[in-house]
């Protein structure tokens, strides 16, 4: 094997200006497939975990004040009693404007001992967990009875408690916010992606908050139709007639959100399937005219007594040489993305995309190679003599 190496080392080196335009392309090919490959796998993995919500046959009534200063605070409560009065409504969440799937962020820096992570915060009442379905993992979720508390109560996800605690338990800790707000710890959940399937679970901060206003999360009951999202409009609407009300589904919103991401993804695979055939074309075509140009060598192969196999596997293995080449430079190149830590993605997102990339490489250098190999294979030395 030793040996055969050589040879196929020799012979790439004989022929060193055109395989290093092969080599070259390789490396391009596999640069470009594993960029693709690890935005893939990064959704993916994604994709995989869950969302931490239910979000089912739930409603956003998002509300605007614009210009109005007096008793928003109760005014707005109004709002929220004749929401829950409708038989149509099973749970409803006063919160602000950050809801899933809203495309709308809320961030700031949380501190606990000398340790500073930022984290996704939602404002909220007691009834969020009720209305989106969410699942406590440890302790509970606040409630009405913790607003004469010191510390307002807060729960946190477990990618929050693993960042911030480590293996320390956090419930009945108190963090610190910027302004030196402090919050206590009294329930932990698990994931809380709110910005759908695709996008990775981050830090998240949920506080009890006594006159939180801007949104309604109402979860109506199955089969409520548009006829009472146009009723709900136009009560409500009455009561505040200054005032500007939008509903949105969270069904909706979650699709809209996911194409965000999908759309991207689908467009830079279809790119990359366009530039992989073109390297597959350029593969064979090379190998063909290569093959074309060795007849000769070929046909004496042949008189020595070199079987069909032998000759296909001769030119197979020097493909997969000269793509080892392109390869092994693509792979130092793509293995300082985990080293490195670029965009703060998991290391295994990346080994998994250099991985499969090598895997492609292998494949389409191999089903390229293969066609030409078994038409070499096929000649004869009487043949190859004769057009000598």
């Amino acid at each position: 094997i030793i040996l055969m190496i050589q040879h196929f080392f020799k012979l790439i080196w004989n022929k060193k200006r055109s395989n290093a335009l092969l080599i070259v392309e390789i490396l391009v090919a596999f640069l470009v497939l594993f960029g693709v490959m690890s935005l893939l796998t990064y959704n993916y993995q994604n994709y995989s975990k869950p969302l931490g919500f239910n979000y089912d046959n739930v409603w956003a009534l998002n509300i605007s004040t614009n210009q109005d200063t007096s008793a928003l605070t109760e005014k707005f409560e109004r709002i929220f009693q004749r929401v829950l009065a409708y038989p149509e409504v099973q749970s409803a969440s006063k919160t602000r404007g950050n809801t899933p799937f809203a495309n709308n962020q809320s961030n700031r820096n949380v501190v606990y001992n000398k340790t500073t992570i930022q984290g996704d915060i939602y404002n909220t009442d007691e009834h969020y967990a009720k209305t989106l379905g969410i699942e406590l993992a440890e302790g509970r979720w606040y409630n009405s009875g913790d607003l004469g508390a010191k510390y307002t109560p807060a729960v946190i996800n477990r990618l929050a408690k693993d960042k911030l605690f480590g293996n320390e338990n956090p419930l009945g800790k108190v963090i610190k916010l910027e302004g030196d707000e402090r919050w206590k710890i009294v329930g932990i959940v698990e994931n809380f992606k709110q910005r759908g399937e695709y996008q990775a679970n981050t830090p998240a901060f949920f506080n009890m908050e006594k006159e939180v206003m801007g949104t309604i999360l109402l979860k109506v009951k199955p089969g409520t139709d548009a006829n009472f999202e146009a009723k709900l409009m136009r009560q409500i609407g009455g009561m505040q007639s200054d005032w500007t009300m939008e509903v949105s589904y969270l069904s909706n919103q979650r699709k809209s959100m996911n194409q965000q991401t999908a759309i991207p993804s689908l467009i830079f695979s279809i790119v990359c399937g366009f530039f992989l055939l073109n390297v597959a074309l350029g593969l064979f075509g090379v190998l063909t005219l290569n093959i074309a140009k060795r007849k000769d060598e070929i046909g004496l192969r042949r008189a020595l007594g070199a079987t069909g196999k032998a000759i296909t596997a001769h030119f197979v293995g020097e493909m997969w040489v000269i793509a080892t080449l392109g390869v092994v430079v693509g792979v130092i190149l793509a293995i300082q993305f985990p080293i490195l830590n670029v965009f703060d993605l998991d290391s295994s997102v990346y080994i998994v995309g250099i991985l499969l990339s090598v895997l492609t490489v292998y494949l389409l250098v191999t089903l390229c190679a293969l066609y030409p190999s078994m038409q070499a294979s096929r000649i004869q030395p009487a043949t190859a003599l004769h057009e000598e």
